[in-house]
């Protein structure tokens, strides 16, 4: 096959291979994503829906140009090539990318119509898979994967409900500016450094959340004055993202992925698996023993230590959550829709 295999290769190819194998072997879905760490996020969708009849193999878009993300995603696979459409998904070849803004603008973008308006493409509803592996019910889990201490030190799912609930009026702000085109007046980056509960302590965690909710109230403040006729469209936004899955109480997930990730859930991670592991190595330290036990045992506990990013990135308790629901759901809609045409 002369020139780039990439050109050649749309859900068509694969309907076509998939019809030359035996009838007993499985069909082949391909399902490309944007990055390394999705092809893991993407696969663990997946696998409940494989069978006997089925399989999905989950892949960067390009093994031959190395070309990564959501915008090489949509722009190769649903605009197609200049010289034809050679790229279009299908009910063999579909898209799997992070919703990031887009399912929220509901079709204000030329983005946002590419990710809702495809059958073929799935999103994750939440802002990225990171902000799944930042699922707030799961953490505590991640902390004992990492210290190997089952000691409730800290209340997760109170921090971030309350985080949430601080942020949820600026995320509304955010949300607007971006479906009307105001956005560089208040960009993402921006949010984001408003929403960086600095200063953080396990003991006193309501003081970083006092300093987020100053910084909330400011920027609202500026933003009131600087847009004195928004509140219809304030309010209108409001209850158009309420009516999409965002609450005041669950804001976190759909704020940009990285952020939480890096900035939010990462630090306070490190600083309750610190104390974790202080209050398991001073059991050991003060254990009835003697000197070579309690330095064999200190050895073993020490070597069993997890990287936090790491444990964070392997997390999979937020398959528990409702946004994941729905994403299997959508998965769950295509292939039931495939299988009823197959019949007709």
């Amino acid at each position: 096959m002369s020139g780039n295999l990439k050109d050649y290769i749309n859900s068509s190819y694969f309907e076509a291979a998939n019809a030359l194998t035996s009838k007993k072997a499985r069909r082949r879905i391909v399902a490309y994503v944007e990055s390394y760490d999705d092809i893991y996020f993407w696969r663990t969708v997946l696998s409940e829906f494989e069978n006997d009849k089925r399989y999905f193999e989950v892949m960067l878009p390009s093994k031959m140009n190395l070309t990564r993300g959501k915008k090489s995603v949509l722009m190769n696979f649903l605009k197609g090539k200049k010289n034809g459409d050679k790229l279009r998904l299908g009910k063999d070849m579909i898209a799997c990318v992070d919703a990031d803004y887009d399912y929220l603008l509901q079709g204000a973008t030329t983005s946002s119509k590419q990710v809702l308006g495809s059958p073929f493409v799935f999103h994750t509803y939440v802002y990225a898979i990171e902000n799944y592996q930042c699922y707030a019910p799961s953490l505590h889990n991640v902390c004992v994967s990492v210290t190997l201490n089952d000691h409730r030190i800290f209340d997760f799912r109170e921090y971030f409900r309350l985080f949430s609930e601080i942020i949820f009026p600026l995320f509304v702000w955010s949300i607007m500016v971006y479906r009307n085109g105001n956005y560089p007046h208040f960009t993402i980056t921006d949010f984001n450094r408003i929403a960086d509960p600095g200063g953080f302590t396990v003991i006193h965690p309501e003081t970083s959340l006092e300093n987020v909710r100053r910084k909330v109230h400011t920027k609202i403040n500026e933003l009131q004055r600087h847009y004195p006729d928004a509140k219809e469209e304030y309010l209108k936004t409001k209850d158009d993202i309420k009516q999409l899955g965002v609450t005041p109480q669950t804001t976190y997930l759909y704020i940009q992925g990285h952020h939480l990730f890096d900035t939010v859930v990462a630090p306070i991670l490190s600083k309750v698996c610190n104390l974790l592991r202080q209050e398991r190595q001073n059991e050991i330290y003060h254990a009835s023993a003697h000197q070579t036990q309690k330095r064999n045992e200190m050895t073993c506990y020490e070597n069993s230590l997890q990287d936090i990013k790491v444990m964070l990135k392997k997390n999979t308790g937020y398959m528990a959550s409702e946004q994941f629901r729905r994403v299997q759901e959508n998965i769950r809609t295509y292939l039931d829709k495939d299988i009823v045409a197959l019949k007709t």
